[in-house]
């Protein structure tokens, strides 16, 4: 079995640990490697190995064998893959999931799509300005429950909301006992609170409506400019889709 792999620290730091561990040493292959799932393009992959950045493709047995999107991957899974030295990696497994995101699948209401899986913690994110909605919060509120991730709510464009009191107020009703942190990436206000939930092994997501900063946060969070940004419009506060796709990110420390 496979269990050599279960003390590496690059593993670690991406997530790995004895529950991922455990159910790949159940896999009895030796020419076999964990990786994570960090984006998806076109049923390409990329993935994060112990040692490298590479591109996989799903087997023909893993495609035959699902019977929805559900069993496929998705950002945020752990694999097992074959790595071919003259082409794409293969991903042959799927390692179970702890937590998940998902959606119903585009052309069939009774299968579920994977958004993103294995996250511990959610920034539920919002803007303080013509975008925010207290019910919005709390329909994420609800998906964040469902998926297994610790909900932890974003006010961002503290710098927008002088009086914030009726906002921090409703929030307080429908979210009672949730954290939350006001932050501001114009001067960077409480970006520094959410420092606490970057902890090493430990995966965060954003999930917001577009134009709220999700990628200004990002940018903030690891500390260079890694996602595009744009500004909203100034009518009613709403985004451009600038970032369309989902991504691991590894944070530097």
């Amino acid at each position: 079995m496979n269990t050599s792999v279960s003390n590496d620290s690059r593993l670690i730091q991406l997530g790995w640990d004895q529950f991922f561990s455990d159910a790949f040493a159940e896999i009895e292959k030796s020419d076999l490697e964990p990786a994570r799932v960090s984006i998806e393009h076109n049923h390409l992959f990329r993935v994060y190995t112990a040692s490298a950045e590479l591109l996989a493709n799903v087997s023909g047995r893993l495609i035959h064998a699902a019977s929805e999107p559900s069993a496929l991957p998705s950002v945020g899974d752990w694999v097992a893959i074959r790595n071919n030295s003259d082409g794409p990696a293969q991903i042959r497994e799927i390692l179970p999931r702890k937590s998940c995101f998902a959606r119903k699948a585009a052309g069939d209401k009774t299968k579920k799509q994977i958004v993103a899986s294995n996250i511990d913690t959610v920034f539920l994110v919002s803007g303080l300005d013509h975008e925010f909605n207290s019910k919005r919060v709390e329909r994420y509120l609800v998906a964040a429950r469902d998926s297994g991730a610790k909900p932890v709510i974003v006010l961002n464009k503290g710098d927008l909301d002088k009086d914030q009191t009726a906002s921090l107020d409703e929030l307080k009703t429908v979210a009672p006992n949730i954290p939350l942190h006001v932050t501001s990436c114009v001067d960077n206000r409480g970006i520094d609170d959410l420092a606490q939930y970057l902890l090493h092994g430990k995966t965060v997501a954003l999930l917001g409506s577009s134009g709220v900063g999700k990628s200004s946060l990002i940018n903030q969070l690891l500390g260079y400019n890694r996602q595009s940004t744009q500004t909203v419009r100034v009518r009613d506060s709403r985004g451009r889709h600038t970032t369309v796709h989902r991504e691991l990110l590894v944070h530097p420390t």
